[in-house]
């Protein structure tokens, strides 16, 4: 579980909270001043509304489902993958590369399989790496459409606090005459301005920036993947392999590779998509 997700969501409720505690004087009824419906039918309701229209209903449902990801992303380990293509490396060396396939039959991750099972079919290089960068790309595109949908609500929720704080203002004005319903008509005023601006820089904007960091992390665990596939298909020799591979990781993390070398498939999960 991506712990900082939760621990952001809490973490900024707790200082909201606190700091309208401590401006009231530690009156904590005032916090239900805060809470105000029709504000929040404006803002939440108007955004979740435009976010309908900009976007199929298929990819607008998709879009919430995969905030899911950003609680429980993929869990990706780039050592343990360099390791399971040095060993595919070493089968092909020592076997032929029609020995893959029975490696391939047992993988549980789909990009690796189809790839290797390319190479099994004696596929040209060049189509190889075609087609894997190609499904690479449109990975990518479809992660970027989530993202971005969320960056899009993150520039709704503003503009109708701005559309609540108008109504309210109209409605302040036709009442000036009635004190009454001034304070109503102040509240929708003001506070669909702090949802709008609280919706989006506390839950779609960061929702878009984890999608994004979530996706880059896939998208270098895939690149590994395809040089590692392309280096097998060429004939290069599993430590070189290893150490080209190597090189798309932080330093940090290049002692770790080698620790899973003989745990065949280790660190092959499903990714973002399954």
């Amino acid at each position: 579980m991506e712990i900082g997700t939760l621990v952001g969501l809490i973490a900024g409720l707790i200082f909201i909270v606190t700091s309208i505690f401590i401006t009231s004087e530690g009156d904590i009824t005032r916090i239900g001043e805060f809470l105000h419906g029709p504000s929040g039918m404006i803002v939440l309701g108007g955004t979740i509304a435009s976010g309908l229209i900009g976007v199929k209903i298929k990819n607008f449902l998709g879009s919430f489902r995969a905030t899911g990801v950003t609680f429980k992303p993929p869990v990706l380990d780039p050592a343990a993958a360099i390791d399971t293509i040095v060993q595919l490396a070493n089968t092909a060396r020592k076997e032929g590369v029609l020995a893959l396939e029975e490696s391939a039959t047992n993988m549980g991750d789909q990009f690796l399989k189809k790839g290797i099972m390319l190479i099994v079919d004696g596929t040209d290089p060049e189509l190889v790496k075609g087609i894997m960068e190609t499904e690479l790309g449109y990975t990518d595109e479809r992660h970027s459409g989530v993202a971005g949908f969320f960056e899009n609500l993150g520039t709704y929720a503003p503009s109708w606090g701005m559309i609540g704080t108008l109504i309210g203002l109209i409605l302040m004005l036709q009442a000036l005459d009635d004190p009454d319903n001034l304070g109503p008509a102040m509240a929708i005023a003001l506070i669909t301005t702090l949802y709008g601006c609280i919706l989006a820089n506390f839950f779609f904007n960061p929702i878009a920036n984890k999608l994004k960091d979530i996706s880059k992390e896939e998208i270098l665990f895939r690149t590994v993947m395809v040089e590692g596939m392309l280096s097998i298909q060429a004939g290069e020799n599993p430590r070189i392999i290893e150490e080209k591979l190597k090189s798309f990781l932080a330093p940090a993390l290049r002692g770790a590779v080698g620790a899973t070398r003989n745990a065949p498939g280790a660190g092959i999960p499903g990714g973002v998509e399954g």
